[in-house]
């Protein structure tokens, strides 16, 4: 029998995706977890591999192809020996690019990164298993979940290739699909393309990937939808500085070095800790209450912004947090990294010192309730015990979620995260 294979939802958020190379090719035969092909979401590239096996009868989507909807066939698979449907579709080539006119689309956050539209479920797999002796199709990270959150995979609709269950089929307990009241829609944006024609500018019209396109529509949603209020504080750095130094030293043998953002990333989730009332998400009627600390932290990269993610940060200590933000760095700009190390969080931290930015106010990652901006630490006039001197001071602001978080709440957290960095002792206790 054939199986049509279907662009799979292989993040919360992704609606479509570009195909962007197969790897095999119609009359190879393929076994169950083999890679078939390599396709681009909104956040990284991520290969999809083989649920079944059988021969690639068809290839209906060519490589290179862009804007395919989540759910649409793009390969047929058949038994050893049996040959392709006649009422099969050919292949579709890529479209030649095309400049289109912006467009923001009000889509409400939902929890884990955003409403994800399930593929359409294969008709013969009204449930995971027909029959008690059948093998569920779940992927791996499905199972996991599963597994903790203690769901009966078998009572569960997939909606990945072949009826497989993946992670969105578990709902939002799982980190899931959410569902979210509709909003009404954003007034299309002016057309600039025409403006600029008109003003015969010499430039060159380039098409938004998957990534920008996801980054535009989820941040025009947090300014329109979240109440924003910031709070800054002015935090000495010396003794943070003074204690770097001396760890690294120490590290040295080990081939550790620790950076100023290792620390404020321990400082931040220790903080949360300590305040947990910023450590929360507004979910309409409910409020979230974290009981972790899960540090997302942007990380520049060639298509736009990613925010891997730092499990547990307040229980980890800085020499393992700066290990383990070098690997996610690196798979980040590689394009490598799996859904579950980019899509949640419970805040956010987002440092622009590096590039002598002095102070900036960052925009809340929905669902998330806050998220800090770090600036450069530079010399300064300085109080210190009634006289003016001069220290290393570095600004730190925090955007709160006005909804879920109050000033004062905001204020407290603000003022732990301060001490804690100008008393950096507290950090490797």
């Amino acid at each position: 029998m054939s199986i049509e294979l279907k662009m799979p939802a292989l993040s919360p958020t992704m609606e479509e995706g570009t195909l962007a190379k197969w790897l095999v090719k119609e009359g190879d035969t393929v076994s169950s977890g083999d890679i078939l092909a390599e396709i681009e979401t909104d956040k990284a590239t991520m290969e999809f591999e083989a649920v079944d096996e059988g021969v690639i009868a068809r290839i209906l989507v060519a490589e290179g192809s862009d804007g395919v909807k989540v759910g649409t066939p793009i390969a047929i698979l058949s038994e050893d020996g049996e040959e392709a449907p006649a009422s099969a579709p050919k292949a579709v080539a890529a479209p030649p690019p095309k400049v289109e006119e912006p467009k923001v689309e009000a889509t409400p956050p939902a929890r884990g990164g955003g409403e994800t539209p399930a593929a359409p479920a294969e008709s013969a797999s009204p449930v995971a298993r027909k029959n008690e002796g059948e093998r569920i199709k779940a992927s791996p990270l499905a199972r996991r979940l599963a597994e903790a959150q203690g769901i009966d995979l078998s009572s569960l609709k997939g909606s990945g290739p072949g009826g497989r269950i993946v992670r969105a089929d578990l709902g939002p307990a799982a980190g899931g699909q959410a569902s979210a009241p509709s909003a009404e829609p954003a007034p299309a944006a002016t057309a600039a393309p025409a403006a600029v024609e008109a003003l015969d500018i010499p430039h060159e019209a380039i098409k938004l990937s998957n990534m920008r396109k996801t980054i535009a529509r989820r941040l025009t949603e947090s300014k329109q939808q979240i109440p924003h209020i910031y709070l800054t504080v002015d935090i000495r750095l010396d003794a943070l500085l003074k204690l770097r130094g001396e760890l690294n030293a120490g590290l040295a043998s080990r081939g550790v070095k620790l950076s100023v953002n290792d620390l404020l990333i321990k400082a931040l989730a220790q903080s949360l800790v300590e305040v947990p009332e910023c450590n929360v998400s507004f979910a309409g009627d409910t409020l979230i209450k974290y009981s972790r600390a899960d540090i997302s932290v942007a990380v520049s990269i060639p298509n736009g912004l990613i925010t891997p993610i730092i499990a547990g940060a307040e229980t980890k200590s800085v020499s393992a947090i700066s290990a383990e933000m070098k690997d996610l760095a690196a798979r980040a700009k590689d394009g490598k990294l799996q859904p579950n190390e980019y899509q949640g969080g419970t805040a956010s931290l987002s440092n622009m010192g590096m590039f002598g930015i002095k102070h900036f106010e960052a925009v809340i990652n929905p669902p998330q309730g806050m998220i800090m901006a770090i600036g450069a630490g530079e010399k300064r006039p300085y109080v210190i015990d009634d006289s003016l001197q001069i220290a290393t001071v570095m600004s730190a602001t925090g955007s709160f979620d006005h909804r879920a978080i109050d000033g004062a709440d905001g204020a407290k957290l603000m003022q732990a995260f301060k001490q804690l960095c100008e008393n950096p002792l507290g950090l490797v206790a």
